[in-house]
């Protein structure tokens, strides 16, 4: 019996039946697919905006823009893998930092734990039986130091490739959204109101979601979304018609 009352498998039932908590657990891959829908509505959105302006044909802009998404997938997929890969690269250091420390000045590491636990309410004599074991399991102390000291997860060695595709395929699928309607529309004119239309109510779509799955005012992430891809489509359309002029 343990000393809350609960034998251990019934610990495992109380878990497993009663406690279902509600947590978004893939937060890195949304990440990954809001950085490439994103860009991947916005960037081709104002390029095509842009290229209308200088009053081109829609061959043309969809020329450019399937150019730009390629280009584009190519360069945030790569992006997304070094930076994924740099973070794994900062953990293995600061892992190796950690188990050194441990091995040379334990009773220094096993003060800073202590420290640790005397920060979320822990009393001494509550926290030395658990400093002393973490001092009988290397292992459980490292893992221990690098989360609560350092804040840092152990990285998912697949996630530099993940984030890579992720990010790349996120773009390509944003990218063919306002490049749709060049595909459908001979003129340039036309093709731009259509890709106007459709592209504001994807973003609007999109910005819905993210508000929605990262806990945000889903309306007010709608607009703002929105508002920026507006701006930007504008601004290409303008300069361009500019120099046209």
């Amino acid at each position: 019996m343990a000393a809350n009352g609960y034998t251990d498998p019934e610990k495992q039932k109380l878990l497993m039946e009663e406690h279902v908590e509600k947590h978004f657990m893939s937060s890195e891959i949304v990440r990954d697919i809001i950085i490439g829908v994103s860009d991947g509505l916005t960037v081709p959105f104002a390029l095509a905006a842009g290229l209308s302006g200088a009053q081109v044909t829609s061959s043309i802009i969809l020329i450019a823009g399937m150019a730009e998404v390629a280009a584009g997938a190519i360069s945030m997929g790569l992006g997304g893998y070094l930076a994924a890969q740099s973070e794994a690269d900062h953990y293995i250091r600061e892992l190796k930092r950690e188990q050194e420390e441990i091995i040379s000045v334990p009773d220094i590491e096993a003060a800073e734990c202590a420290e640790i636990l005397s920060q979320y309410g822990a009393e001494p004599h509550e926290y030395e039986g658990v400093v002393n074991a973490l001092k009988r399991n290397p292992q459980h102390w490292l893992d221990f130091m690098m989360k609560f000291e350092l804040g840092l997860e152990k990285p998912d060695p697949m996630r530099a490739v993940q984030s890579a595709v992720t990010i790349a395929l996120s773009y390509i699928i944003g990218g063919l959204v306002p490049l749709l309607p060049y595909m459908i529309f001979p003129i340039a004119r036309e093709a731009m109101v259509a890709s106007v239309i459709v592209t504001l109510v994807a973003l609007l779509i999109f910005g819905f979601a993210k508000g929605y799955f990262t806990g945000n005012q889903p309306f007010k992430s709608a607009f703002q979304t929105a508002l920026i891809g507006a701006i930007a489509s504008a601004a290409a359309y303008s300069i361009a018609k500019l120099f046209r002029d």
